[in-house]
């Protein structure tokens, strides 16, 4: 095979053939492939599209491209979730322990967060002594002694995929639906999961920004998903402005703590009960989602899932004191009240602006070599459908900084009032099996 014909075949919109996918994947990772070649291919896929035997096919050969956790050795169906990444998301850190406390064995590599999206390993970092690096045997025994283990990505999963996003970053080509859709289930096929649940967002604070986009990138990897043998189910969910309350490291593990006791933010409570119970089904905990849904709830009200979190941070060598005192967490030096300069309700909090607020307080990186401070961030104090007076506190900012100014200014910008009654948003819009 040449690289050029198959650029050329790809530019006239030629199905590539399975062989050639994984010729080309598997020459672009052995360095054999040059970088101006295969962004050459990229442009083409870009413009062209996939068709879903060339998308199963390009996402199978990133599986192959390095190593493939075997999950054999843990009891019962392992199911994964996914969330394509938002402001205020820290979903992972109560779905884990919830999902846990019904025997369903959650093995979960998750990532650090980069630009205004916070990462499950750095929210978890927030607790003193917490290890998210530990063997892979000692990772499996500890699924199967409580049910629950989070940690960073081990060995050389989907190398592929690492050097086409770096090349499709530089190259305008990480807006494509395939290319999407391939890099994000072929990590997670890697990991060895069963089943997956996906949670796919989309508005001003998420990836895919409108709800159509995020449809059809739900779709996409739903349709991959089932090909290669995963149960795989996604949520289209809205992301116009942050999930629950807080925004910063700490400040998310103190609500998901509050909402693992019960006491949490009706949103992300609502949002994780439903990908949970989608979760339990998958594992073939219950019966069906209703059955699922009024189980997992009681799990929040009687202290279970609390508890199954308290187990998980032992077990990973953090300190419970603060699970059990949650003010023991990192906090900032200053609070300060940002208020209402008018009466209404409000209309619009645009999450983007919230996310980089919080990025600007030092919550989150504008490179990977940015050091996070876990204390810092924006709490909410109005969410969007409510009545406010002039005055009201809109949001509070947790700051270590002399001048959180601009911080300021970006959550003054990010709240729109208006003068008539406003409804408040739909969380969930579809789900797709």
């Amino acid at each position: 095979m040449r690289m050029v014909d198959l650029i050329s075949k790809k530019r006239h919109n030629i199905e590539l053939t399975t062989a050639e996918i994984e010729w080309i994947i598997n020459g672009y990772t052995n360095k054999e492939i040059p970088d101006y070649q295969m962004s050459a291919l990229l442009m083409a896929i870009v413009f062209n599209d996939m068709t879903k035997a060339e998308r199963l096919a390009l996402t199978q050969a990133m599986v192959n491209s390095g190593d493939v956790v075997d999950l054999s050795a843990i009891e019962g169906v392992k199911v994964d979730k996914h969330s394509t990444g938002g402001v205020g998301d820290k979903t992972s850190l109560i779905l884990g322990p919830l999902v846990a406390s019904m025997g369903v064995p959650v093995a979960k590599m998750s990532g650090r967060g980069l630009g205004h999206t916070g990462g499950t390993l750095d929210k978890l970092e927030s607790i003193s002594g917490m290890k998210i690096e530990i063997e892979m045997d000692q990772f499996i025994q500890q699924v199967n002694d409580i049910k629950l283990a989070i940690i960073g990505q081990t060995g050389n999963l989907a190398p592929a995929d690492k050097y086409l996003y770096a090349l499709r970053d530089v190259t305008g080509t990480v807006e494509s639906i395939p290319l999407i859709a391939s890099s994000i289930m072929s990590k997670k096929i890697a990991a060895g999961a069963d089943a997956i649940v996906l949670d796919v967002k989309f508005g001003a604070g998420a990836f895919m920004k409108t709800l159509d986009d995020a449809k059809e990138l739900a779709t996409a990897m739903v349709e991959i998903g089932r090909d290669a043998g995963r149960e795989t189910v996604a949520f289209l969910t809205d992301m116009n402005q942050p999930l629950g309350f807080a925004i910063g490291n700490a400040l998310e593990v103190k609500e998901a703590i509050e909402t693992l006791s019960g006491n949490g933010p009706k949103d992300l409570e609502e949002l994780v009960l439903q990908l949970a119970s989608h979760m339990v089904v998958l594992a073939k905990k219950a019966a069906n989602t209703e059955q699922a849904y009024a189980q997992l709830k009681e799990k929040l009200q009687n202290g279970e899932a609390l508890q199954k979190f308290k187990e998980f941070v032992a077990a990973q060598g953090g300190d419970t004191s603060q699970i059990e005192n949650p003010e023991l967490l990192p906090t900032a030096s200053s609070v300060i009240p940002v208020t209402a300069t008018e009466a209404g309700y409000v209309e619009k909090i645009d999450a983007l602006s919230i996310g980089i607020a919080a990025m600007k307080l030092g919550a989150g990186r504008a490179t990977k070599e940015d050091t996070i401070d876990m204390g810092v961030g924006v709490v909410l104090n109005k969410k969007v459908g409510e009545a406010i007076n002039q005055g009201d506190v809109l949001a509070y900012v947790h700051t270590n900084q002399a001048d959180s100014q601009e911080a300021i200014e970006y959550i003054k910008k990010a709240y729109e009032i208006s003068s008539s009654s406003v409804c408040s948003p739909t969380l969930i819009y579809d789900i797709i099996a």
